[in-house]
Order: C-alpha cells, then structure tokens, then sequence
C-alpha cells in the first residue's frame, strides 16, 4: 500500500520524545526544470539546452488542448530537480508522486530508480541507495503518448493530459517507518462501532520496538489508546461506545495517531483520519445513510481548470468541493478516474459522498498487459483511498463496451469475464463498499450498484417523460443509481421561445402561430440556450425531489471541460454541460439546483446575463426567480406583481414565476423572500427591453472596458442598420489582436476563447495590454461580413462597420 501521510516533524513531536531520525515530509513543488522534447534516453539530455523554469504542478497540454490547432501534445517531456543532502545517515528517503499522466520514469543520479505505469494515481520511489551526500539530480521521465495499453481509451471524451500534474513530496523516514494504517468498521450503530486497525512497518524492527495508537473523537479527546510489539503487520480493535456518527450534514471525523517507538524513544509517527458511518442501498428502493433514508444529490467532477488544465493547484480543488457543498450536493463522482488527494479530504471534511472511478472508460477489454495494469490501476486506487468514509462506491468503469481498442474487445463474454475479475478483486480489497458499473448492460448484474444511460430530453425523448423512465428502471436493476443527464448550454445565449419539454420548437412569437415541430436530439438541434436548460433541470428535480423509491442522481457535469471530440462546439474543444464554466462562473443552471438543495436562504432571477430583450408591445413575458425562500414577492419598476408561495409540484421554478409587462428602455427587476414572514433574501437586475424586432446584422460593433486586474474586456455585438441589437445572431466570429496587447486565449471560457459563436448576438475576449499608453488594434470577423478590422485604444473604441451579405 503507498500513501502518504503529510505531518511536518513539529506536529509529530508532540506525540513524544524523537530520534533525530523521525518523519519529515516536504513539499518540493518549487524550482524545477522542464525540457519539452521527445526525447526517449536519458543519456541524450546532455546534448539539449532548451530547459525552462517551472513550478508544480505542471502539464504540458494547459493550453494546445483547447486551441483552434486540432489535436494536443501527446509525447514525452522531462523534468529535472536538484535535491542536497548535507549529510545522509541512517535516513531512508523517498519520493511520492500525487499523479503523473501517464507512465513515468524516475532517475537519480542518472540510474533509474523506479517507474509507474498508470496517470491519476500516487506512487512512491525510494531513493536511498542512489543519493549522495552533496547535490542530487533527479531526472522524472513523462509520457502521455497514444498507449492502448493503459487506461482510459484514448477514445474518451475528455483530455489525457500529460505532465506532473499534482503534488510531489520528498519523505525522509527512519529505516524502519510506519508504511501505511488502515482502518475497518466491522461494526457500525448507534449504540456501537467496532473499528479494526492494521498498521503495516517497512524495514528491519528491532526486539523492543512498540506501536502505540491513540484513538480521538472529532472534539479531539482520546478515547482509547492501543500498545503492542511492532511487528510488520500489527493489528488492534477498539470498541466505541455510541460513537459520534459521520453523515453528509455533520461530517465528524475522529482520529488515530500511531507511534513507532525504539526504546521509548519515538522513531515514526502518522495520523490518520476515519469516520463512522453505515450505508445500504435497498433493492429496488432508496439509498440509506446511518439508518436514515438520504436522497443522493450529486454532481460529476472532471480534474481540470481554465488556463491550468490538470495541473490545478490544491485550493482550487478545496474551492471546486466547498461550490459544490454550497449547491447543497451531498454526492460526487469523480469522473472518469481516481483525483486529487485533496478532493477526497475535503469530500470527508464537507460531508460529500463519493462514488470513485477506475479509468476504465471505453475501449472494450485489452489482453494480458492491459488486464495486469488495469487490476494494478485498481488496487492503488482502493488501497490509497481505503480510510475516507465519503467513499461509499468503487466504479468499475464507463462505457467499457464502447469503441474497442483491440481486435475482439467488445466481446461480452470476454468483457464480463475480466468485470467479474474487476469485482471480485475490488471485494477482496474492501468487503465494504459496493461496486459499481455505467452504461455498460451486459455487466449490470454483475456489480452491487448500475446506472443506464439516461438523457431524457438532449440525446433523444423528452424530459417530461423522466419520471417514467426512473420508474422502469428502479425495477429492472436491483439497485438503479442514475449517472449522467443534462445537456449542453452556452453561458449568457437565451431565448424567449426555448423548445418545450415535450420537445417541440415553439413559433416566435413575432411570427403567426405554426405548428410546432417536434425535435429527436436537441443535442444537435437545440439552440443551446440557458432557458433550455433550466427548464430542464427543474423538471427533474421535482421528479427525484418528490421520488420516494428513489435512490437519486448526480448531474453531468458540474463545470464545463476539455475534450478532443467537440471541435465544432460553440467554444471549441468545450464540453459545455456545466453547471459553471471553466473558469468556475456560474450559469442559470447552477441556482436552480441550488434552490432546491441549498439550506442557506437566497433567491436568484433568471437571468443576470440575459439584459437585452425585445418583444411586441403588449407581449406578456414569464420571469421566473429560482428560490429556496417559502414565499417570494416580485417587483417590477418598483411595482409589486405579487407574492407566491413555493411549491415543487408546480412547475417551472416550483410557482415562483410571474407574467409582466415590460415597459421600453430600462427595467428594474427586484424581489425579496421570505420565510415565516421574514425576508432572507433578495437580488435585482436591470434589462433593456425593445418593442421593435432587429433587422439583418449589419456590422459588428466593438467596445472595451477596463477590467480589475487591469486587461481589458472587448465586447463585439451584431447591429443592424438603425443599431439595433441582433439578438438572434449567433454565428462564429473569430478575435485577433493585432497591435498593443496578447489576447487571453486558450482558455476553454466565454471571455477565453478567439473563437466562440455569439450569445445573443454578443461576444467577448480579455486582452492583456502590454502598455497602458498604447493602442490596442483589434480584429473580428466571420465569413459574413467582408472586412475584418476594428481598432480600438484604451480609452475610446472606434468601429468600423462592415456591410453584411
């Protein structure tokens, strides 16, 4: 088993007395050095002096995975570091990798030291017998190139980024060091818990050498202290009279300090944290937490970041969790493999259930090499995240089935033969969670726990008809568990005529009424609009939210990411399911779930980025406000339109929406909510509203505005002739700065991206000047519109217009 444990020595002493040889583990993220060439012997790295100056975590593919260049980087680069010893002694030393993408070699001193074959996980390399008292050099070989031997397929709809994608930790231990603990509930209630612990010691023990365990609660008593001979593997139990319980809403983690001690002098010491908790998933019923009947409400996570790809740094995997606790999910998957350490300790911290992944995600089953590494990629993923009570599921992978990678992969008795291999190992490893599969039928009734593939309302059928489906499915599977639904939407493009549940494109309303057509895959045909989307999701959570036999659903995906097979999305190389964008903004979509999950009081208009708006004079428009608050009054231009109470069996935004009469010009929307009577809440918007229908785009117009961080923001929208806004263009335009300042590019966002389709008529680049005193000359165009240049400075924009055709 390798983890981690990540105490400083001064946290460790105060356990007891220590040699001059206890555990100290350092981060060594800083200061090394990156040399992108393909180079396959490290012998030939002498002769190249192309090496720059990097920090970790570090990829290679942050930025050419979503450029408009088709493909991504997918070879070898390496890393170097110089690490000094002033003195070695009896220490024995080790390097700990968090992941590397995807098979790396380690070398010091220019002998190898060890290898990995698998991204997405932690290893170790030891280093002793290879240091040197002086400077050290380290030599880290990384390659994330076209591998069907290793997992995931490179069919997958997301990124394989290469590089050190996270944390990278220099240990320095006794000879003999406590290796790694891990801890079993046998028994759990509230009257009781068993909890078994294993402690497993590396190295040669001497005749006197003792472990000493010291269990505390989550208020940081001791409540039981456990002494014995060390042995290689020691094992102790400890029974807990009614234990304080972990569960979603009070995540109480007790702990357990371990000691290894040399003649009462203490050589190693690690803590580690556990909770006590029990769960069921009834047969064709709910899910069960401590007990109690506890709807999953959940979420997917890809690992990956506007303008850092994987290489995020641990705050902003805390600030992705603590988003999505504030959404009020009390469920994640990680998809579609094993994450960052810290998303799991935050996850146990924040009381968020996990359901975690193999990479196992297409591409059907492999032969013996791809089997061996598969198993391998398995057993680290449950040894090293086997103590986190938020765990409650092993996945065994995604879409296995799907697009082979070996000739005969796809074969069902060869793909369920090595998936019952896959569960009975993850059994063997850990008795006490479930296993799990998605979209993979032939193997449902292999694993513990299924998800179809259900996408009532994008992929085809309607989203009206998901309570029928959910139904169907709670008694075809024993325990059905629904992964994945949603659809795409483009942050700030809206509609006042958004296709309905039913899945039918309504008549504008500037037009006589028609008869409506009915849409097959609003995937390809939707208009990719917010209001869609909302409208959607609000639909079925009123379904999972009122759903008794239900165990519950996880949305995909929580924020939008890269992947290699959506070029022609409406920002390229974008999967824009998310809740958020890449940067971590939020859509309309995000306070929908939040007015159904979140305790803390808010209420939120739909919607903040839809400012413009026209009709005909006399036209009544629905405002919804999406609201967690018992009652909710609606002001328009001052004027009160009402007080509703909330109610999830009315739809949409369970009754909090109201017919209004726009006036032209300017429109202040406000509403404030209530609970027992008083307010705990409120939020306002302005939106300009015309009575008159733009025309055919004539030009675009540019203006810029002067951001806090000090770039500027273009904005380029379509007019028509009188200057209207147009806003039911949304064709591609293309960004280029041509003079004064770099545009933020590469980005995956709707201010980061030089080639994105218009929202409502309107698009958006950041600029970074290169001097506060110069111009900056900009360009837009797309094939409509013969001219392409517009100049703009700093201080005043200036436009060019162009004659459309």
């Amino acid at each position: 088993m390798k983890r981690i444990y990540l105490w400083v020595l001064w946290s460790i002493s105060l356990l007891g007395t220590t040699t001059a040889n206890a555990r100290e583990i350092k981060n060594i993220n800083k200061e090394w050095q990156y040399l992108e060439q393909p180079i396959t012997d490290i012998v030939d790295l002498k002769s190249s002096d192309h090496w720059i100056n990097i920090d970790l975590p570090h990829t290679w593919n942050n930025e050419d995975a979503v450029d408009l260049t088709p493909g991504y980087r997918r070879s070898i680069s390496w890393y170097k570091k110089v690490l000094n010893f002033k003195s070695l002694g009896e220490q024995r030393r080790f390097l700990y990798f968090e992941g590397v993408n995807i098979t790396t070699e380690v070398y010091v001193n220019g002998q190898k030291a060890g290898q990995h074959i698998g991204g997405y996980l932690g290893f170790e390399i030891e280093l002793t017998e290879f240091l040197k008292e002086g400077d050290n050099e380290i030599v880290v070989k990384v390659d994330n190139s076209y591998d069907p031997q290793v997992i995931p397929s490179q069919k997958s709809d997301f990124f394989i980024y290469g590089g050190i994608t996270r944390d990278v930790w220099l240990k320095s231990v006794d000879p003999a060091y406590i290796n790694d603990v891990k801890i079993t509930l046998e028994e759990a209630s509230r009257e009781k818990a068993i909890v078994d612990f294993q402690v497993y010691v590396d190295g040669e023990l001497q005749p006197k050498d003792i472990l000493v365990l010291r269990i505390k609660d989550p208020e940081g008593n001791i409540v039981d202290t456990i002494e014995r001979s060390a042995k290689e593997k020691s094992q102790g139990k400890i029974t807990l009279s009614k234990p304080t319980l972990w569960s979603t809403t009070s995540p109480n983690l007790y702990s357990v300090e371990v000691e290894l001690k040399h003649k009462k002098q203490q050589t190693d010491a690690i803590i580690e944290s556990f909770g006590v908790r029990w769960f069921e998933f009834k047969k064709n019923g709910p899910f069960y937490l401590n007990g109690e009947r506890l709807l999953l409400r959940g979420t997917h996570r890809h690992e990956e970041h506007a303008g850092v790809g994987a290489a995020m740094s641990n705050q902003m995997h805390r600030e992705d969790m603590e988003l999505i606790k504030s959404m009020g999910a009390n469920f994640v998957r990680l998809a579609h493999y094993p994450q960052d350490p810290e998303i799991y300790k935050a996850c146990d911290e924040l009381g968020i259930l996990i359901w975690d992944e193999v990479p196992w995600c297409r591409g059907g089953v492999g032969d013996e090499v791809w089997k061996t590494n598969t198993k391998n990629m398995l057993k680290e993923m449950i040894d090293q995240n086997y103590n986190h009570p938020s765990i409650i599921i092993w996945s065994l992978g995604n879409e296995i089935y799907w697009l082979p990678d070996f000739e005969g992969g796809d074969d069902v008795e060869k793909m369920n033969s090595f998936l019952k291999e896959m569960n009975d190992l993850a059994h063997e490893l850990d008795p006490s969670r479930k296993t799990a599969i998605r979209k993979y039928y032939d193997g449902a009734t292999i694993v513990d726990v299924f998800s179809p593939s259900i996408w009532s309302g994008w992929y085809s059928g309607a989203y009206t008809n998901y309570k029928t489906v959910v139904d169907k499915s709670i008694q075809d599977y024993n325990h059905f568990f629904h992964m994945e639904y949603g659809g795409s939407s483009h942050l700030g493009r809206h509609t006042e005529t958004p296709i309905t549940g039913e899945g039918k494109i309504q008549a504008d309303h500037w037009e006589e009424e028609v008869n409506q057509l009915e849409v097959t895959s609003i995937s390809k045909i939707g208009d990719w609009s917010e209001n869609y989307i909302v409208d959607l999701f609000d639909w079925y959570l009123s379904v999972s939210e009122t759903h008794d036999q239900f165990v519950g659903n996880a949305q995909w995906a929580f924020k939008d990411f890269g992947t290699p097979l959506r070029p022609e999305n409406d920002i390229p190389y974008i999967n824009q399911k998310g809740l958020l964008d890449r940067a971590g903004n939020p859509k309309d979509a995000f306070y929908v779930f939040k007015s159904y999950w979140s305790e803390e009081p808010f209420s939120y208009i739909e919607s903040h980025t839809w400012t413009e708006r026209s009709g005909k004079k006399g036209k009544p428009r629905n405002v919804c406000v999406y609201s967690n608050n018992a009652e909710v009054e609606f002001f328009l231009n001052g004027k009160s339109q009402g007080k509703k109470k909330r109610d999830i069996t009315s739809f949409p935004a369970c009754g909090l929406n109201w017919d209004i009469q726009f006036e032209e010009g300017n429109n202040q929307l406000h509403c404030v909510g209530y609970n027992d009577g008083q307010e705990v809440s409120r939020d306002s918007m302005h939106v300009n509203y015309s009575f008159e229908k733009a025309g055919t785009p004539h030009e675009l117009k540019l203006t810029s505005q002067l951001l806090q961080n000090g770039n500027y923001l273009f904005t380029v929208t379509a007019r028509d002739k009188e200057g209207r806004r147009c806003l039911n263009y949304e064709e591609r335009v293309y960004f280029q700065c041509l003079m004064g300042g770099d545009l933020l590019k590469n980005q995956g966002t709707p201010t980061g991206s030089e080639s994105i389709k218009m929202a409502n008529g309107k698009a958006e680049i950041e600029v970074i000047p290169h001097s506060t005193s110069e111009k900056i000359q900009m360009s837009v165009l797309n094939q409509n519109f013969k001219g392409s240049y517009l100049e703009t400075n700093i201080i005043e924009s200036t436009t060019t217009n162009f004659e459309y055709k």
